[in-house]
């Protein structure tokens, strides 16, 4: 049986998947990253290796995430591309005729909007915690709640509480005034998940014409009082995947599934890539004004690949 391999490595988690020619998910592994994203891709190869076994061959690779070109380094993919396509290739393939995508990580979120199964639109936050995952377990932490309770209690909300929103900061501190007012913890937590959904639709989903279906990606789909905030904001069903949380994975499988069909071969380096040894570095090109920090990969001493300049004077090794 051939199995074709995704790898999504992200700051927060690194997410591998094998699926097969008809999309369905044969293994799923979730994974933190831990700043350290080769050590995270060589364990995570080792679990799946130890999986499948003799049974499954893999018969492509590909890598999304924002550590996709080191994990292509590693692996030997056949595919490199970037989250939207990534997460717009899962969800058409996992909820027919979907038109939004919701997608929340532990550190980003992304809006992207789909027409006949073609990606018109799409807008990403990489820089306010407020509108994503690490925002609620800040306040979770806070409150001594494990952030996997965090959505139960919030369902059971009577009368929210209005919570600003903007900045993770300024949240924290109206959250400690309204426990000071006396508000119980039910409503103060749908009102962290109400003010969470408020600042993604103010800030990434400006402007968008969000039509159903919609899909929840991402890890903080796992939280059932943002899904129930987002259905009384957009006024519309909100449903969740399957594997909502390795969709970035999954669809890196299916574009390298589709491009192994075109050319015939892969350059999967197999699960041997595992035990070898990797090391990453950088330095400063002073070539012109741009100064541009250049990546550079070195397998037993050898550089074997380089990214980051602008001219691409040093993507040749």
């Amino acid at each position: 049986m051939i199995g074709y391999l995704g790898l999504d490595v992200g700051s927060v988690s690194t997410n591998l998947v094998v699926i097969d020619d008809y999309n369905e998910v044969l293994i799923n592994l979730y994974i933190r990253t831990r700043g350290q994203p080769i050590k995270a891709v060589q364990d995570g190869l080792k679990h799946v290796a130890m999986e499948l076994g003799n049974s499954i061959t893999i018969g492509g690779v590909g890598t999304t995430g924002s550590a996709r070109h080191l994990t292509s380094i590693i692996t030997g993919a056949d595919t490199v591309k970037n989250e939207i396509t990534a997460h717009a290739m899962a969800a058409s393939a996992m909820v027919p005729g979907v038109q939004t995508v919701l997608e929340i990580g532990g550190q980003d979120s992304k809006i992207i909007l789909l027409r006949h199964g073609i990606v018109t639109d799409f807008a990403m936050n990489t820089v306010c915690a407020a509108g994503t995952g690490s925002f609620l377990d800040q306040q979770a932490s806070r409150l001594n709640i494990p952030i996997e309770d965090f959505g139960g209690i919030a369902l059971k909300a009577v009368s929210p509480v209005r919570i600003a929103g903007r900045c993770s900061v300024f949240a924290e501190s109206d959250m400690i005034h309204k426990q000071q007012l006396g508000h119980n913890l039910e409503d103060i937590i749908a009102g962290l998940c109400e003010a969470l959904v408020r600042n993604y639709l103010n800030n990434v989903g400006k402007g968008k014409q969000i039509k159903e279906p919609v899909s929840f990606q991402g890890g903080v789909a796992a939280n059932v009082g943002i899904k129930a905030a987002f259905e009384q904001a957009l006024g519309m069903k909100v449903i969740i995947p399957r594997y909502f949380n390795v969709m970035g994975a999954i669809g890196a499988a299916i574009l390298a599934r589709e491009k192994v069909r075109r050319v015939n071969t892969t350059n999967f380096k197999g699960f041997d890539a595992s035990e070898f040894k990797y090391k990453a570095g950088s330095f400063e090109c002073k070539g012109c004004s741009n100064l541009c920090e250049v990546i550079e990969i070195f397998h037993d001493c050898n550089v074997i690949a380089r990214w980051g300049d602008r001219c691409g004077k040093w993507e040749s090794v």
